[in-house]
């Protein structure tokens, strides 16, 4: 479920039939297991495969950053990759926003889900804010692209954002980057209702990632629907 892969298809992996796994499968496999550097390296080889390489846009977490996600249990918090991919939550963010490991791996982008998807994660409380979160969102592949330049899945993910969506191109046309920034942020909870929270950006900068971190002021009704949460929306996860 971590991977965003089948059991059956982990089964024949495990028993060495189907095809030979992708450098992406390889990823999420190094991922969900919470290898170090050297030992996904290592699975890399072992399926043919070249590491991830300098220029390409980190995919695997750092196990040092999920301890930090097992500590971090009473707030919603996500790991974002350099172009908005979501490589990993916590327990009380997916009961906020969703099941995550449910979404395609191409469409595990809060970006591709602002612009193409249909997930609760790009509701908006107003259009101002939509407006601000949209050119947040296009201002950090721009940036992202500015420093990785080479890198063919984030060509790729801009490629099909600009012909999928002409909101999007029109903001790509206007040349603005930017990095993910601390704002406020509403989410459409199908128990809760529409939820506007505290969204706090925290540079991982040795891989470009972010951690965003959900939170509310004690004693607001956010707070209060988020105590909810971690009684109510935990138990289906």
């Amino acid at each position: 479920m971590l991977a965003g892969l089948s059991v059956d298809y982990v089964v024949r992996l495990e028993q060495g039939r189907g095809p030979r796994p992708s450098s992406q499968v390889i990823a999420a496999l190094a991922q969900a297991l919470r290898l170090d550097d050297d030992d996904r390296d290592l699975i890399f080889r072992l399926a043919d495969h070249e590491p991830p390489q300098a220029g390409r846009i980190a995919m695997v977490v750092r196990p040092s950053v999920f301890r930090l996600l097992d500590r971090m249990a009473d707030l919603p918090v996500l790991v974002l990759s350099a172009k908005g991919d979501v490589l990993a939550w916590n327990p009380l963010a997916a009961a906020l926003q969703g099941d995550m490991s449910a979404w395609p791996q191409r469409q595990r982008n809060l970006i591709w889900q602002r612009f193409l998807g249909s997930s609760r994660c790009q509701v908006a409380a107003g259009p101002d804010e939509d407006d601000a979160a949209a050119r947040a969102s296009v201002g950090t592949l721009r940036a992202a692209h500015a420093r990785y330049p080479n890198d063919p899945d984030l060509a790729q993910l801009i490629r099909e954002l600009r012909h999928g969506s002409p909101r999007f191109d029109e903001l790509w046309r206007e040349g603005r980057s930017s990095p993910w920034r601390t704002a406020s942020k509403s989410i459409s909870h199908p128990s809760l209702g529409t939820i506007t929270l505290d969204c706090d950006t925290l540079l991982l900068p040795d891989s470009s990632q972010t951690m965003l971190v959900y939170s509310a002021e004690p004693g607001s009704p956010e707070a209060t629907a988020l105590d909810l949460l971690r009684v109510t929306g935990l138990q289906h996860f």
